[in-house]
């Protein structure tokens, strides 16, 4: 049996219950208010068609009046449906400027129906904007601080329709593991029959554990579902590594060995200097000055011996037997590579 003594995370801190989830909203609407740093109703026709029709509904007729308004912007407006979330609860929403707008400072966002994937409305979003960012311009500069075309509505969302599912109706449930691993969901079925005393979960594959329902639990899924996410075991994941190249970036799981292997690396430096020259002709000759190119090309190769990378048992010695070769993390990624392609590293590297 598992050791809670052992464990490193909560049930609930690596897996989801089916059911239990948020829904995605999505929305078109329009931010008012704002001084001047709207869309140009020229360049965003979309904007000007929504204005209209929003001034048509309120009685004012625009179609013949040229419209150059700058304070109003089209705005795509999104939020999360928290998962049994009410009729009347509130919820906080996204808003990003669709257009040519340049700051979504100082505006307020009007009635904004909130849809899901299945087109159905199930919220509604109001209120003023609150932007991270700001941006200040003068006649020969401009001064940008974090994204000002898009901000949030605190508790700008109002829940109008509920999603339909009965969790207490459920007989049977599913644990759907946040990274799918063999070992791990073994050990988590392994906890919950421990805690029930009958085997009642059961893994079907590296991402889901079923889960039936017992007589004890009998009409009171809750109580079971609070029991089994307090439950603590120690996930188990496979040896990876990760590499970010556009931003150097190496990150190391705990496994990952290297078996005994010498590498080299060296530098080759390419300097190209250009040193072009003017030539005159001589007096009286009729001739036309002309550029005659120069370049000088000069290469450079550091020399390198071979390092040895012991065989290695924890991170840190890998680590440490990387660090040894005074290298940089682009090398390092190479060097990483190539010792994977000869087969001494026992992991998977990933390349995002």
């Amino acid at each position: 049996m598992l050791s809670s003594a052992l464990a490193a995370s909560r049930i609930k801190d690596i897996a989801d219950f089916e059911g239990i989830r948020e829904n995605q909203l999505i929305g078109y609407g329009l931010v008012v208010g704002l001084q001047g740093t709207g869309d140009s109703l020229t360049n965003s026709p979309f904007t000007r068609q929504s204005l209209q029709s929003m001034l048509e509904r309120l009685g004012i007729n625009t179609k013949q009046v040229d419209l150059k308004t700058k304070n109003i912007a089209a705005v795509m407006v999104t939020a999360n449906l928290p998962a049994f979330a009410a009729q009347g609860s509130r919820i906080d929403v996204a808003v990003s400027a669709l257009g040519d707008s340049k700051s979504l400072q100082g505006g307020t966002l009007l009635v904004t129906p909130l849809i899901g994937a299945n087109g159905e409305t199930y919220a509604i979003a109001q209120g003023p904007v609150t932007i991270a960012g700001y941006q200040a311009s003068g006649e020969a500069a401009t001064v940008v601080k974090g994204v000002p075309t898009s901000g949030r509505v605190a508790n700008g969302g109002l829940v109008e329709k509920e999603v339909g599912f009965q969790l207490a109706s459920m007989s049977t449930v599913r644990i759907a593991l946040r990274n799918p691993d063999l070992t791990t969901s073994r050990r988590i079925a392994l906890a919950v029959n421990e805690l029930i005393g009958l085997p009642t979960a059961e893994p079907l594959d590296p991402a889901t554990v079923k889960l039936t329902l017992p007589r004890q639990y009998d009409g009171n899924i809750v109580d079971l579902l609070t029991d089994i996410e307090q439950l603590v075991i120690e996930p188990d994941l496979p040896a990876r590594i990760v590499i970010d190249e556009s931003s150097g970036i190496i990150v190391m799981g705990k496994d990952v060995k290297v078996s005994t292997v010498a590498v080299a690396q060296g530098n080759l430096t390419v300097t190209i200097s250009e040193t072009p020259q003017a030539s005159q002709p001589d007096p009286f000759s009729l001739g036309e000055t002309e550029v005659l190119p120069r370049s000088t090309v000069a290469v450079t190769e550091d020399e390198a011996d071979l390092a040895l990378v012991p065989e290695t048992i924890t991170l840190k010695e890998l680590v440490d037997g990387l660090n040894s070769l005074g290298i940089g993390p682009r090398d390092l990624i190479a060097i990483l590579q190539a010792i994977k392609a000869s087969g001494a590293l026992q992991a998977d590297i990933e390349v995002l």
